[in-house]
This record gives C-alpha cells, sequence and structure tokens, in this order.
C-alpha cells in the first residue's frame, strides 16, 4: 500500500461537509473501536494540523510498529474516498450513468439481455435528459452489441441507420458544446492576464468577439451551448462597458438556466456566477430592487460543492456591500459585515479570499464615519502584494490614505502624508489633473482650523474636478471611490452618506 502524506488525508477529511462525514460514520459504525475511526475522528477534531498529536491519539504511549501508521493513513484516506463515491452516486447524474452502465455490463455477462435492454432504456432517457452525449454513444453502442450477440438481424436492418444518424448528432452536439467551451476559457483567460489592454491582447479580444459561434444563438445547437453563448457575450459587454447590453444578455442568461430547472441540481457554478453578474450589471443601471431580488435568489442557491458554498457567500456580500456603498446605506453596511464575519468562519479557509473584501470593509467604516477601523483595513490593502494591473488602484489606497487621516484630524500627520504622497505620485510618472488638483485642496484644507475657513476651498475644487475631462484610464480609478460625493459633502457640509443617498434617488 502506498504511503499517504498525512497533510492529504487532513485535508480531505477536513474538506468534507457535515453530511458527508455523518455518512461516513453511518457507513463504518460496525467496525466499533477500529483504529482508523479513532484517526478520522482526531482529524475532524483536530482545527490545526499535529501529527504528533494525531499519532497520540490513536495509539497513546504505546510504540508505532514499523510502518503501521502511515498504512493506516493509506488505508484510511482511501476508504474515505471509497464512501464519498457512494455518496456521490445518490446527486450525481455522471455517478447513476456509469452505475447503469456497469449494470449493464453485469447483466450481459450473465445473458439476461432482456434485462439489459431495460436498463439501456433508462440510461439513454436520463443520458439525452442531461445532454451527457458520451453517454448515449455509449447506450447506442450497447445496444447495437445486443443484436449482434443475439443475431438479431431485423433490428439491425431496422434500425441500423437511425442508431448511425443518432450517432453522428450526438457527435456534433458534444463538437458544439466543446467549440462553446474552448472560447469560454479563452476569454476567461484573456480577462484574467497581465498583458490587459496591451495591443497583442486586444487583438486577441477582438478575434473572440467576431467568431462566428458568436454571431446568433441560432449556432447553439443544446442547453449548454446556449449557457456559454450567453456567459460569453455577458463577459464581453462588461469588458467594453456596454452596461444596457450587458443587463440584456445577462437577464437572457437566466432565462435560459431557468428554463431547465432539473440541469442546475448537477452543476450550479455557471447559475451562481450568472445571478452574481447580473446583479452587477443591475447596480450599474440603477436597477436596486431588482438587484436585492436576484441577491436574494442568490443567497437561497444550494451548494453542490465547497467552491459553490464559498462563491455564494463572496459573490452575495460583495454585491450587497456594493448596494449598500452605492446607496449609501452604510448602516446596513455594518448589519451586514456582522453576519459576513461570522458566516466566513464556517467556510473553507484554504477558498474563503478575504483580502477581495479588504477595500469594501474600508469603504462601508468610512461611510459610517467610523474612520478608526476605516483605517485599518485601507492599511491591509495597502499592504498586499502589488502587480502591475493594481498599479492605479495604489495610486487610489494613497489618496484615501490622505482623505482618512484629514477625517480623523491628523493635520501634522496628514502635512507629512502629503509630501510624501506627491513624491510617491511624481515618482512613478503619475500625477494627473485630478490628482493634482484633489493634493492642492487637502494641502490648502489642512492649514485652515476649521470647517467654516475650509468650506469655500472645497466648493472650488469640487467645481473644478467636475470640470475637468479626465481620460478613460483615470474615470476607471474613481469608480471605486466616490470622490466627487465627498468633496460635495464637504462644500456643503453634508454627510458623506447623505449625498450619496440623494444621488442614488436621483432619476
Amino acid at each position: 500500500m502506498s504511503k499517504t502524506p498525512s497533510r492529504r488525508l487532513y485535508n480531505l477529511v477536513q474538506s468534507l461537509s457535515g453530511p458527508e462525514k455523518r455518512y461516513f460514520k453511518v457507513a463504518t459504525r460496525t467496525d466499533g473501536e477500529s483504529k482508523y475511526l479513532h484517526l478520522f475522528l482526531a482529524i475532524e477534531e483536530q482545527a490545526v494540523f499535529d501529527e504528533k498529536l494525531l499519532q497520540q491519539a490513536v495509539y497513546g504511549d504505546e510504540p508505532i510498529q514499523g510502518k503501521k501508521f502511515s498504512e493506516l493513513k493509506a488505508y484510511l484516506y482511501n476508504l474515505v474516498l471509497k464512501h464519498l463515491q457512494q455518496y456521490d452516486e445518490q446527486t450525481s447524474v455522471d455517478f447513476q450513468l456509469k452505475s447503469l452502465l456497469l449494470d449493464v455490463r453485469s447483466l450481459y455477462r450473465r445473458w439476461l439481455l432482456t434485462d439489459c435492454r431495460y436498463v439501456l432504456k433508462r440510461a439513454k432517457k436520463l443520458a439525452y435528459q442531461y445532454e451527457r452525449y458520451g453517454d448515449v454513444l455509449a447506450v447506442i453502442s450497447w445496444e447495437k452489441q445486443l443484436a449482434y450477440a443475439s443475431a438479431n438481424i431485423d433490428f439491425l436492418d431496422d434500425n441500423l441507420a437511425r442508431l448511425r444518424q443518432e450517432e453522428e448528432t450526438c457527435l456534433a452536439n458534444m463538437a458544439n458544446i466543446k467549440a462553446y467551451q474552448a472560447l469560454f476559457y479563452e476569454l476567461y483567460t484573456l480577462m484574467r492576464k497581465n498583458t490587459r489592454n496591451t495591443p497583442t491582447w486586444k487583438e486577441e479580444l477582438e478575434t473572440v468577439i467576431n467568431h462566428p459561434l458568436l454571431a446568433a444563438e441560432s449556432q447553439c445547437q443544446t442547453f449548454h451551448s446556449r449557457v456559454l453563448f450567453y456567459r460569453i457575450h455577458s463577459i464581453l459587454r462588461h469588458q467594453s462597458r456596454q452596461l444596457d447590453e450587458f443587463y440584456h444578455y445577462g437577464k437572457k442568461l437566466l432565462q435560459v438556466m431557468e428554463s431547465e430547472p432539473v440541469l442546475l441540481q448537477e452543476d450550479v457554478s455557471h447559475y451562481i456566477a450568472a445571478l452574481s453578474n447580473f446583479a452587477t450589471s443591475c447596480g450599474y443601471l440603477k436597477a436596486y430592487d431588482e438587484m436585492q431580488e436576484c441577491l436574494q435568489k442568490l443567497k437561497k442557491v444550494n451548494p453542490i460543492t465547497l467552491d459553490d458554498a464559498q462563491k455564494i457567500h463572496s459573490q452575495y456580500y460583495a454585491n450587497y456591500f456594493a448596494l449598500c456603498i452605492n446607496t449609501g446605506n452604510f448602516a446596513e453596511g455594518l448589519r451586514l459585515l456582522k453576519k459576513h464575519f461570522k458566516e466566513a468562519e464556517r467556510l473553507d479557509k484554504r477558498l474563503f479570499e478575504r483580502n477581495s473584501f479588504l477595500f469594501q470593509y474600508f469603504y462601508i467604516y468610512f461611510g459610517a464615519n467610523d474612520f478608526s477601523q476605516a483605517l485599518t483595513y485601507l492599511n491591509q490593502w495597502l499592504d498586499l502584494p502589488h502587480t502591475v494591473e493594481q498599479q492605479d488602484l495604489q495610486h487610489l489606497a494613497h489618496l484615501l490614505n490622505l482623505v482618512v487621516h484629514f477625517e480623523m484630524g491628523n493635520s501634522i500627520l496628514l502635512s507629512s502624508l502629503l509630501r510624501s504622497t506627491q513624491r510617491n505620485l511624481q515618482k512613478r510618472g503619475r500625477f494627473n489633473a485630478f490628482e493634482q488638483v484633489f493634493w492642492q485642496c487637502l494641502r490648502q484644507v489642512n492649514q485652515l482650523p476649521g470647517q467654516r475657513e475650509q468650506q469655500p476651498v472645497f466648493q472650488q475644487c469640487w467645481q473644478k474636478i467636475k470640470a475637468l475631462e479626465l481620460s478613460a484610464s483615470d474615470r476607471s480609478m474613481l469608480r471605486f471611490f466616490d470622490f466627487e460625493s465627498w468633496l460635495e459633502s464637504k462644500a456643503s457640509r453634508k454627510d458623506f452618506a447623505t449625498v450619496i443617498q440623494l444621488k442614488a434617488a436621483a432619476p
């Protein structure tokens, strides 16, 4: 028996859901006080991996002979996988189809051909229902084999042409799905590259946009192809900032997916992404009621995998935090933060990406006037590793650092930060018109004693920034934080949240 590293076994047991753990315990309970069950329970209870404690839980103080512990780990690892397969057979169509085809093999070896045909009929119906065309081909192969083995010439004479046509249709459908999958993964890779907006990247994106498969939905031969067709179009519209079209394709995608609820029971990953993207598109168009309805639907999705559970949590809260930020409802944002932190404790730490939330944490605390907490999360965000595509966000973070210290009344520290920020932006060859006006405004108000004296400076700065003609990249950066509303709040001496609420309510 090959060795199984303790860490692999630990990760496997820790990855099991509550129902999966219960299934394993019930399935093995007849083994009583076996050592592998002691090891399973010890791993289940261990919050941080410690191999010595695991050995002690199984063997106590008795010496471990030879490779006994290594063999025990390997046995438990394989046993857990075996029972997971049995567990998945209850819900997975792939496992059900595999089991049915194995049943056919067993029945065929015992020459129970009538039973074989009965099972094949069930398998073909299930395979077509879930668009498992590879399994349909396997069923057709068995149908021909049964006719040949029993010398059923009449069946072959009557059905051979039909079976050949059925095979060709299945192969065409499989090719159609794979073509859309290839296009989807090509686009996904492009969106994740660090070479974004370079000439080569734009050429590759243009190739995807002009691909013949995207010309019309009529090119799609299957449900899965239609799902990928609308997902690709949705991503492309988001990338090009065609927000009305992003909303349109997102809504159509959900209509297509929800037209086949049975298929959603097998794999919800695309559905989770579709709901999240549609919620985002609603936010862009200020369709906030529709956005909330979509998020409630997302929250109710039943996850199939650990990754599903993590994505539902992350995308639900990321969108809901964005809703609170864009509508100025920071009190609701604080309430949601508490729920989010509590639920995140139950998520798999390997999958939950806390860093992706840091900026939203900052924004909500800032909008709620808890500047100390806002600064904590802003500093954590600033400490993240820098990549080329994050440079604009790093510039943004430095400007926000100035804003927070101004709000906290740290005038002496702010004077120093203003100088260092100016040097930093100039050094990077980045000190655009907006940054210069904003920096100059903060430098001036930091030298004034109070709000009454500062207000005219803020009013002047606010008007200047509204009149600026900014590049697309500069506008893109300003979408992350509403500097104009903050300046307006200081110019009008209103609360930042109030200004955002009024803006969100405007038609």
